[in-house]
């Protein structure tokens, strides 16, 4: 923490377009982020809540109690939900039969994949009927048609984009054609980068390995769609027409950075990975604006952080940096 952070403004980010975050990117992230109070519920203050799946909504595949009824209170009060993944191998309608399943109705059209916004990043470079080599399974196939291109699988196709996302019976001969196509020139984009993805067995390889061998056998990085980086976002934004979105996550270094570097508010919530004393010691890119225990903290208001010299006070809490790294707690409320 510093000393006398600058107060953010006192309204929710303005979120107009796509273009009006990418030009946010290229700025730089703020260097201070204190949370900021609102005297009202989020729910209120912001149009379209985007919203992560797992450790937000869900669990690995166990619904996180409480979510689907805040959930529900929130959408009843005027906020409009959608939901954004960096999961490109299941399509936007499978995601919101589960997302049913779990007691959160949704519709396929308020579900945002990184697939999606890969497609579009392609479409950015590339005219429309072009060939575009699908290393993935089915919700990154689908998306490619979306857009109105072809996919193909094989280099002899002469691809002019090799598109890569997670799928979980990848191949060598389809990684092989990938690195053909991408030797020969093909632009090379990926749904995201995630070197890892939770299981119920532990830890395994994401999007973000896997790509290392198209990348490693060609020596050309690819262009990311995904969390953190802000074209996941823009996609979103445009396809909910969002004017005060509220990116709603439980990890710092996807959900809540890429809000940081897209110019949009985020709420943290505590329900999957990110622990209370990682939130604390957040770099200012990975900084909410907002922290709550789960999704209940888009129902109610939120205490202000006051600075006095180099204490912060929240709610009956007293932090004081002691002129160390670290703050210190000096005292507690209730």
């Amino acid at each position: 923490m510093t000393a006398d952070p600058p107060p953010r403004g006192a309204g929710p980010q303005q979120n107009a377009s796509p273009q009006s975050a990418a030009a946010h990117h290229d700025a730089g992230p703020p260097l201070r982020m204190p949370l900021r109070g609102a005297g009202e519920p989020l729910a209120s203050l912001y149009d379209v809540a985007l919203l992560d799946l797992d450790g937000v909504v869900y669990l690995g595949g166990a619904p996180i109690p409480g979510a689907a009824d805040a959930l529900a209170k929130a959408a009843a009060s005027g906020m409009r939900l959608a939901f954004v993944t960096n999961n490109a191998s299941r399509t936007p309608s499978a995601i919101a039969a589960q997302l049913t399943g779990l007691g959160v109705p949704a519709k396929p059209d308020e579900v945002i994949t990184s697939a999606q916004a890969a497609a579009r990043l392609a479409a950015e470079h590339l005219p429309a009927g072009s060939t575009v080599l699908v290393v993935g399974g089915m919700g990154l196939r689908l998306a490619v048609r979306e857009r109105g291109f072809r996919p193909v699988t094989t280099a002899a196709d002469k691809p002019a984009a090799v598109l890569q996302g997670y799928t979980p019976d990848l191949s060598y001969s389809l990684l092989a054609e990938g690195g053909l196509a991408v030797a020969a020139g093909a632009l090379f984009i990926a749904s995201n980068a995630d070197s890892t993805l939770p299981t119920p067995r532990g830890r395994q390889p994401g999007n973000g390995s896997l790509i290392q061998v198209i990348a490693t056998a060609t020596g050309r990085a690819p262009l990311i769609a995904g969390k953190p980086e802000p074209p996941l976002h823009a996609e979103a934004v445009a396809r909910t027409g969002a004017r005060r979105p509220l990116v709603v996550g439980d990890r710092l270094d996807t959900d809540i950075e890429s809000a940081v570097r897209s110019g949009a508010d985020s709420l943290l919530v505590l329900t999957g990975v990110t622990r209370p004393l990682e939130a604390v010691l957040a770099s200012p890119r990975h900084r909410p604006t907002y922290i709550a225990e789960g999704l209940a903290g888009l129902l109610g208001p939120h205490p202000r952080v006051t600075i006095t010299g180099g204490t912060f006070s929240c709610g009956g809490w007293h932090v004081s940096t002691g002129g160390a790294q670290c703050p210190q707690a000096v005292d507690g409320g209730t």
